[in-house]
């Protein structure tokens, strides 16, 4: 049975996650027909103006559960192989053994061993993932960088790294996905883009999502804040900014109602068949970019509910921008549903040995999940 929605509850956790220090932020949640949508905090924290739940919103990682259902319905069309070595497609960017050796499947679920290109797009990171050695410069200085996918790729795959094609646990990376979107366009003869807008976007209807092509958000939206763990303090806004350096991992532009729209819709199998869908639910142990184990599947990943794992299991992502963070969930039934905007991240300091420091935001975000999630 689905709980129904507490709106009481719903109001003071997220203006709890409000008081705890996020400027600003903005939830649907759906339960069995039903629809909670709200807000609070401020937009712009020198105008004062404040957050709409209909605002649009950078979505980070998000975008990875796109990507993939696009190139699921390319093996329903029988023009990719999940098992096929990506070699066969993209012999210029993966070649030799490796190519033969690596799979789709393996860049979709991040167990191809390819390490990630973040240091080498942003010069000030280039101690990723360890953030005590790391500068926020790079994000102004790139804020209007057109950046090279097919270079980028180059420089994650040319990177060293300590895992084989196929070892778990996997290494959470963005080489995957650029490859991925390489892959998209070589198959359909069009961009990952167009490709993803046409397949997916308009697909599920969704009226207020985009792959954008230049640093702007179209349409009325939140300013941005990244503190980087207190290095940019205070936090400044990269709400404008060009995402090319990873537009088919972490590129697009929706709203918390049509991300769950788009959630619902996947999940009913009106985006991919069910037997696509079996596929991306199927897991394996990867490393976060934080450093977490976590269980990863072709694009999603699962978060257990209060109730018994096969009826509670929520399905979905997360993604952080500079500046922006979104959660994203629906349960496996498709039941209940719950999708977040926040428009700070890297809120935490760090302590003497370079680890982020525990943050109010961080308890209250995650009770603002369990009501959301159980009701």
């Amino acid at each position: 049975m689905t709980p129904s929605l507490d709106s009481a509850a719903l109001e003071a956790a997220v203006e709890n996650v409000r008081a705890a220090g996020v400027p600003g932020l903005f939830a649907e949640i759906r339960a069995d027909g039903e629809v909670w949508r709200g807000a609070a905090g401020t937009a712009d924290t020198e105008t004062g103006a404040p957050v709409t739940p209909d605002m649009r919103h950078r979505v980070g990682s998000v975008t990875k559960t796109f990507t993939a259902a696009a190139v699921l319905q390319q093996t329903e069309e029988g023009r990719i192989g999940l098992d096929d070595p990506v070699g066969r497609y993209l012999p210029e960017l993966v070649p030799g053994e490796r190519g033969e050796a690596v799979t789709v499947r393996m860049l979709l679920n991040h167990t191809s061993g390819f390490p990630e290109y973040l240091p080498y797009a942003f010069p000030s990171l280039a101690t990723f993932p360890d953030v005590a050695g790391t500068r926020p410069e790079s994000f102004d200085d790139e804020r209007f960088t057109r950046h090279d996918p097919v270079e980028l790729i180059g420089k994650g795959v040319a990177a060293p790294t300590d895992r084989a094609p196929g070892d778990t646990p996997g290494l959470y990376s963005n080489t995957n996905y650029l490859l991925l979107g390489e892959l998209l366009a070589r198959v359909t003869g069009t961009t990952a883009e167009e490709c993803v807008t046409r397949n997916v976007i308009e697909r599920a209807g969704l009226r207020d999502t985009e792959l954008p092509s230049g640093p702007y958000i179209k349409g009325p939206h939140s300013k941005l804040y990244e503190a980087w763990f207190g290095m940019i303090d205070p936090p400044r806004d990269y709400s404008v900014y060009d995402m090319s350096w990873v537009i088919p991992g972490a590129g697009l532009i929706s709203t918390v109602s049509d991300l769950n729209r788009f959630h619902g819709k996947l999940t009913a199998g009106e985006i991919v068949s069910e037997s696509s869908l079996a596929e991306m639910r199927r897991t394996v142990p990867v490393v976060s970019q934080e450093g977490k184990l976590i269980d990863y599947g072709l694009g999603l990943h699962p978060r257990e509910g209060s109730g018994e794992p096969d009826e509670h299991t929520f399905w979905g992502h997360g993604g952080t921008v500079w500046g922006g963070g979104t959660m994203s969930l629906t349960r496996a039934d498709g039941a209940r549903q719950m999708s977040v905007a926040v428009n700070l991240q890297r809120w935490n300091r760090l302590d003497s040995s370079g680890r982020p420091r525990p943050h109010p935001i961080d308890e209250a975000l995650a009770a603002l999940f369990r009501v959301a999630m159980d009701g």
